[in-house]
């Protein structure tokens, strides 16, 4: 019997234990802006068979992304930079309207913002 509660008790510890883990993993996903989210999702799809580089695109041999395949990401890219506050026009101002600058400041912000997220999960605990 004796075994028995010690082994009960520590499948409870255990599984317990592994629930803080799924906690901690899903705070950093729920924590996540809807503009961030849908910028995961914009490059997410970038695997989706439609979207993969075409056979013309992987002959360039080039690690850019193609112009069909920026066009993609720019939206959410847009909407992540003007979710911090930044107007439209400066936007246009400081990228020229410029696909690559879009994504590269869009992926800066985002990777700003997952930085304070774990930052502040970390001194949360």
């Amino acid at each position: 019997m004796k075994k028995f509660l010690l082994s009960a008790m520590v499948a409870v510890i255990t599984l317990t234990s592994c629930n803080n883990e799924n906690t901690a993993v899903n705070t950093v996903e729920s924590m996540k802006t809807p503009q961030m989210e849908n910028f995961d999702k914009a490059f997410k799809s970038l695997g989706d068979p439609q979207n993969r580089p075409t056979e013309e695109e992987r002959k360039r041999n080039t690690s850019e992304l193609s112009d069909r395949r920026k066009a993609l990401l720019v939206p959410a890219s847009k909407e992540l930079i003007l979710s911090t506050g930044v107007t439209e026009a400066e936007l246009t101002r400081k990228t020229g309207g410029d696909m690559s600058q879009i994504i590269v400041w869009a992926t800066q912000i985002y990777m700003q913002k997952s930085d304070e997220i774990r930052k502040n999960i970390k001194s949360d605990k």
